[in-house]
């Protein structure tokens, strides 16, 4: 109840006990004056600071939409929040090609921080390619705006459509080839076959149409890959050697930290991976990583890699030298690198 500024008994009384009695004479604000004093108060608060409503004030419950969602709490079954990271297309993928050493090539790679890449082969750009371009970015890991992603199928490279699909999808992907000995990488390929279809024909058999005259049989995909020269006309078609880059199979079990410290200048990336990475596992005949800060254990290859080829007739690798010869040294001459497989 207002007072009466008289200050008598009765007025303090219907002020009733625990209130100030006001001075004799002394006025109660006006609530125009309150709410000019309020208002003052509020400009003179610092530029982006909040005011915190009193509790039960006209408007304290109402929150914008968006933090009404955040506080929700989530739904049994509900997803939760999304990872950091969104997923986005390859920026690089590693092409080909098969039982050259894309595998390692993946591997090795992955241990780089700001690599992030797909662990199965996709087949997108050969196999899936009608599934379209937003089922093969839900396949890709998340990665943040400083990582790569990074994906490889090796049967790409022979694929006739699969540059022009790369190339709509972005003419700024780069490219990884990892190549090896055609003749090595053949015997390499049947000695898989082999062991998924032990009743195969011989090597021999599947390699030549006549081998009294020489004639190999290009139709066999053993062979067909192995003419680096021709399936890469096919890309270049789409994407400059710049773009491209290649690794030598041979190289990678030698110097592992060599050719990857290529292949992360290729990527524009640190060189993070280096030998303190690789350790030689004599068993295998093949480099392992070690253990690091990111693996708990040392780690190597699947048990088929590194497995021990068929025995091959010596005059038949010899005729698949001569075979191949003039498809490596145009390959040399197109990249501008030997290889040295003769």
């Amino acid at each position: 109840p207002a007072g009466d500024g008289s200050g008598g008994a009765g007025a303090a009384g219907a002020r009733g006990p625990g209130r100030r009695a006001q001075p004799p004479g002394a006025a109660r604000p006006s609530r125009r004056l309150a709410a000019s004093h309020a208002s003052a108060r509020a400009r003179a608060a610092p530029p982006g600071a909040r005011r915190r409503p009193r509790r039960g004030a006209p408007g304290a419950a109402a929150r914008p939409a968006a933090a009404l969602s955040r506080a929700e709490p989530r739904r049994a079954g509900a997803p939760g929040p999304a990872r950091p990271g969104s997923k986005r297309l390859p920026q690089a993928i590693v092409v080909g090609v098969k039982k050259g050493g894309t595998r390692a090539v993946l591997e090795f790679i992955r241990v780089h921080p700001d690599v992030r890449a797909l662990g199965t082969e996709p087949h997108f750009f050969d196999r899936n390619y009608d599934r379209g371009l937003e089922w093969y970015r839900s396949l890709m890991p998340r990665t943040l705006d400083s990582q790569i992603t990074v994906e490889k199928t090796p049967s790409y490279f022979v694929t006739k459509e699969a540059p022009r699909r790369i190339f709509n999808m972005s003419r700024d992907t780069k490219l990884i080839v990892v190549v090896r000995n055609p003749v090595t990488r053949a015997i390499s390929d049947y000695t898989q076959t082999l062991s998924k279809k032990p009743d195969i024909p011989t090597f021999e058999g599947l390699s030549f149409r006549n081998r009294s005259l020489g004639l190999v049989d290009t139709s066999w995909n053993a062979i067909r890959i192995g003419m680096y020269a021709v399936h890469l006309q096919s890309w270049l078609q789409y994407f400059p050697l710049s773009q491209i880059h290649f690794v030598s199979g041979e190289k990678l079990i030698t110097d592992p930290a060599g050719e990857m410290g290529k292949v992360q200048d290729f990527l524009g990336i640190r060189r993070v991976i280096t030998d303190k990475h690789f350790y030689f596992n004599k068993t295998k005949g093949f480099p392992c990583l070690k253990k690091t800060e990111s693996n708990s254990s040392p780690r190597c290859l699947g048990k088929s890699k590194g497995r021990t080829h068929v025995q091959i007739d010596p005059e038949v690798i010899e005729q698949l030298r001569d075979f191949y010869r003039p498809y490596n040294i145009k390959f040399y001459e197109t990249v501008g690198q030997d290889f040295r497989w003769e």
